[in-house]
C-alpha cells in the first residue's frame, strides 16, 4: 500500500470510527438491572414485600384501590383509561404513567415533582382522588393492625420497628425497580444483532432522528439525558401552539408542572416520558386525549418540531416505535396476609 492508499485508508478507518461513536453515543441499549439508592438497595426480601403492598388494596380508604390498579403490570403498567378513576368513583385529571421502566426516569409524575420511586410511592395513597387516605399515619396504622405483614417487614427491614412508611415506599420502589424491559429489538439491534430490527424499523429510526425527536427523547429509556435523581427532564408542551391539534386534544387546558410550582415560568413543562412498549400504554399524553399512536405521532411533530409528516413517514416511526417494545418480567401474583374482620371501615 503506498502513503496515498494508506492515507485514504486511515481517513476512512477514523470516519468510520468517529460515525460508529456517534452512533454508539446517541443509541442506547436499555440496561438489564435498573440504578438503587444507596440507602436502599434490592434484596429479594424487600422486592416480596414490595410486591405485597403493590397489590394491596387495603391501604386505601374504601379497601378497593391498589397500586396495581392504575399501574397494571399484567399488562402495560398503566390502565389504559384518559384518567384513572380512585375511591368513590373519582377520576383524577391525567393519565396513568406506565411503572415499566420508571426506574430509569431521574424523577416521578408527569410534572417530575417527585424525585424517586420512594417519594413517589407516597403520593397517591394519600391523594384525595387516587387511594385517599387521610394521612400516612393512617396508612402505617392499617398495615399494623395486619399481624401477617410484621413477619415480612421484619425479613427485609431488621426486627427493631420495621414497619413505617417509609420502609412501605422502599419496599414499593425495590419492587418496582424490577419492572424493566430490556432486550427489545431496539436493544438487541445497537448492540451489534443487524437483523433484529427489520428494514423499515430502521428506516424509521432514522426519520426519528432526523425529524429532530432525539433532543427530547434520547437516552436508553427515551425520555433524556441521563440526570441526577430528583433533576427532572422537562419539555415544554406543546411548543408550536398554533395548530388544530392543541384545541382539538385540548393540550393547554393542564399548566403542568406550574400547577405544582405556583411558576408562570413552569406553564406547560412536563417530564419527557419513555417511549418504550408504547404499543402497550394508550391512550397518550398527559390527558390520555390521543388514542392511537400514529396519531400520537403526528400530533408531536406538529406542536414539538412543527413538521407535518407523510403517511409515510408516521408508518416508519411508528414501526421503529414498536422495535422498543421488550420482553416483560414475569408476574407471579403474591399471597397477602389475612384480613383482620375490623380493619376496615
Amino acid at each position: 500500500m503506498n502513503n496515498r492508499s494508506t492515507s485514504r485508508f486511515l481517513v476512512s478507518a477514523l470516519v468510520g470510527a468517529m460515525s460508529a461513536s456517534a452512533v454508539a453515543a446517541q443509541w442506547e441499549a436499555l440496561p438489564e438491572v435498573a440504578p438503587s439508592p444507596a440507602d436502599n438497595p434490592i434484596t429479594p426480601a424487600k422486592v416480596e414485600l414490595g410486591k405485597m403492598l403493590y397489590f394491596d388494596p387495603r391501604f386505601s380508604a374504601t379497601g378497593t384501590v391498589s397500586c396495581d390498579s392504575c399501574h397494571n403490570v399484567m399488562e402495560g403498567g398503566d390502565d389504559h383509561r384518559s384518567t384513572s378513576m380512585g375511591v368513590h368513583g373519582e377520576v383524577g385529571g391525567r393519565n396513568a404513567p406506565t411503572v415499566y421502566n420508571a426506574a430509569f426516569h431521574s424523577s416521578q409524575f408527569w410534572d417530575g415533582r417527585a424525585a424517586s420511586l420512594e417519594d413517589q410511592a407516597k403520593g397517591p395513597v394519600v391523594n384525595p382522588v387516587e387511594m385517599g387516605m387521610k394521612d400516612l399515619d393512617s396508612a402505617v396504622d392499617r398495615l399494623r393492625a395486619i399481624p401477617g405483614y410484621r413477619k415480612h417487614f421484619a425479613a427485609a427491614f431488621g426486627d427493631e420497628d420495621p414497619v413505617t412508611a417509609d420502609n412501605a415506599a422502599k419496599a414499593v420502589a425495590a419492587y418496582e425497580r424490577t419492572l424493566i424491559t430490556p432486550d427489545s429489538p431496539f436493544d438487541r439491534y445497537v448492540t451489534g444483532e443487524k437483523t433484529a430490527l427489520s428494514e423499515q424499523q430502521v428506516r424509521g429510526m432514522q426519520t426519528f432522528d432526523q425529524l429532530g425527536c432525539t433532543s427530547c427523547h434520547s437516552g436508553a429509556n427515551f425520555d433524556g439525558p441521563s440526570l441526577p435523581v430528583g433533576q427532572p427532564m422537562l419539555m415544554k408542551f406543546p411548543t408550536f401552539a398554533d395548530n388544530p391539534y392543541v384545541a382539538e386534544y385540548h393540550l393547554m387546558d393542564d399548566k403542568g408542572r406550574a400547577a405544582q410550582t405556583g411558576k408562570t415560568a413552569d406553564e406547560h413543562l412536563w417530564r419527557v416520558p419513555t417511549l418504550r412498549n408504547l404499543g402497550y400504554t394508550a391512550p397518550y399524553f398527559h390527558n390520555g386525549s390521543v388514542k392511537n399512536l400514529d396519531e400520537a405521532v403526528r400530533v408531536m411533530a406538529k406542536s414539538q418540531l412543527n413538521k407535518d409528516l407523510s403517511d409515510a413517514q408516521v408508518a416508519d416511526v411508528v414501526a421503529f416505535l414498536g422495535g422498543l417494545d421488550g420482553p416483560f418480567p414475569v408476574q407471579i401474583m403474591p399471597r397477602l396476609p389475612a384480613t383482620p374482620g375490623d380493619l376496615l371501615p
